[in-house]
């Protein structure tokens, strides 16, 4: 298999598998069996916790994108509508940036896969949108279900509604 062909689920195999070795790395050391090097092995990219499961953000003054690395979110008001969308490109899970044209929205680097501000496909490798996180306003803020996202191919109507009007 070569590393352009990729299913729908190459980014969660590839965070389980990291996440997996890594779990697997700390139990060797804690008990005291870790081989010489161990430290180098893949740290995970990140084990949520119930108590990071929800993040909130101010909600954004006027247009514009906010990348939360930390968290791997993309908090975007566009539109008169604010969406929370996971940082990585559906296609294979590379990290997106800004769209270098101008569009506003997004570009994936190693397959040129573009979307809208709002997580729309429009044109590259990838076959579907952007991966929206579950979001709810709370005051004056939003608040990020980090633990569930959807796939606008397989939940069209909450990838839809995973939003909110401001």
């Amino acid at each position: 298999m070569s590393s352009d062909d990729c299913s729908g689920s190459c980014p969660l195999a590839r965070r389980a598998f990291l996440k997996d070795v890594s779990l697997f790395a700390a139990a060797l050391a804690a008990a005291g069996l870790a081989p010489r090097g161990a430290s180098a092995l893949p740290q995970p990219i990140r084990a949520l916790s119930r108590e990071r499961a929800e993040v909130r953000y101010p909600i954004p003054a006027k247009d514009g994108v906010r990348f939360d690395d930390e968290n791997e979110v993309i908090l975007v008001r566009f539109g008169g509508r604010v969406y929370a969308m996971l940082l990585s490109c559906p296609h294979q899970n590379t990290a997106l940036k800004l769209d270098p044209a101008g569009s506003g929205g997004f570009y994936c680097t190693k397959h040129e896969s573009r979307y809208k501000p709002s997580g729309e496909f429009i044109s590259g490798r990838a076959t579907r949108n952007m991966d929206r996180f579950a979001i709810r306003r709370d005051g004056a803020s939003v608040a990020v279900n980090l633990d569930v996202y959807f796939e606008s191919d397989s939940e069209p109507t909450q990838w839809a509604a995973a939003m909110i009007t401001v």
